[in-house]
């Protein structure tokens, strides 16, 4: 599970700054995401001409500027370790350690990254796109936009679109390991436990389980800035406070649209106490910043209603 930090405010602004781990609306989110296991097994074969280096991580192909951002999100995190159910859409964080032991036995220790909150946060910085968690729910997004079987090699990818390896390529739930195609045969990868995110070849191994495009997803709409909620059953209310019942309610972490935020009743909830809240045109509602997913109480780049 990972850590997350609010600072509840009162009217006047931050109070104090805690530290806990991932709940829900209803009880805690587990971390689903443990995926690319902690040894070689996570994409087969030794990794030929890995790279940490910055300088050789880039779009190596034409693509849309989309696309190009997320590379370019990936890249950013060049020579951060791998750790096993490490990272956020926010950055590196402390992992867990691995069961098989091995090189990951202590990845509790290490902050970083595994594959697929690599993949994740690239999507998420780089496009606004909301990616669910584990390699597995990645492979199956039913918001991809193209799809390439294993048959088709890498010819038709472009840079941003997403690798898989899977202990059985024809079955999309066996995928294990994901990465970010650069293009030219090159790739972006959080590998396993006691390596960097590095540039790799692509393997096009027996394990290659084909790629996918999320580019093309829709953007915020103007004046808006995207966020992802956290929790499930988060309700929605028609005004900033807990007078009146639901209008709507978030089943899972959820990308949202704000368009503006303001203080309105102080609530106290999963530890945190804030009275920020924050409009979402697209449900016509007001939704607690306690379930916004993002350090600050009072997010950053939204303007007050």
């Amino acid at each position: 599970m990972h850590p997350r930090t609010r600072a509840p405010t009162t009217r006047g602004g931050p109070m104090r700054r805690t530290h806990r781990t991932l709940a829900t609306a209803g009880g805690l989110l587990l971390a689903t995401a443990l995926t690319c296991t902690g040894t070689a097994t996570a994409a087969s074969a030794p990794a030929a001409s890995a790279d940490v280096s910055a300088a050789g991580c880039r779009p190596l192909a034409d693509a849309p500027a989309q696309a190009q951002a997320i590379v370019n999100a990936a890249c950013s995190q060049i020579g951060v370790p791998y750790s096993w159910g490490g990272g956020s859409i926010h950055g590196p964080t402390y992992g867990q350690d691995y069961p098989g032991g091995g090189p990951g036995a202590h990845d509790s220790q290490v902050k970083g990254f595994d594959c697929s909150h690599l993949v994740q946060y690239a999507a998420w910085q780089g496009a606004g796109i909301a990616l669910p968690e584990g390699t597995w729910n990645q492979a199956r997004w039913s918001e991809a936009t193209a799809r390439f079987t294993r048959a088709q090699g890498i010819a038709p990818l472009q840079p941003g679109d997403l690798l898989l390896w899977g202990s059985n390529p024809a079955d999309l739930g066996s995928v294990h390991h994901i990465a970010v195609y650069l293009g030219n045969g090159k790739m972006v990868e959080a590998r396993e436990s006691g390596t960097l995110v590095m540039v790799s070849d692509v393997r096009l191994n027996s394990e290659y389980a084909g790629a996918l495009r999320i580019t093309g997803a829709q953007q915020p709409p103007e004046g808006t800035k995207r966020f992802m909620t956290w929790g499930s059953d988060v309700a929605l209310r028609p005004d900033p406070s807990l007078q009146q019942p639901p209008v709507a309610r978030l089943p899972g972490p959820t990308a949202v649209d704000v368009l503006c935020q303001k203080h309105g009743q102080m609530i106290t909830a999963e530890g945190y106490t804030n009275d920020a809240w924050s409009y979402l045109p697209k449900y016509k509602a007001w939704i607690s910043n306690i379930y916004i997913n993002d350090p600050a109480a009072w997010l950053p780049g939204v303007r007050e209603c």
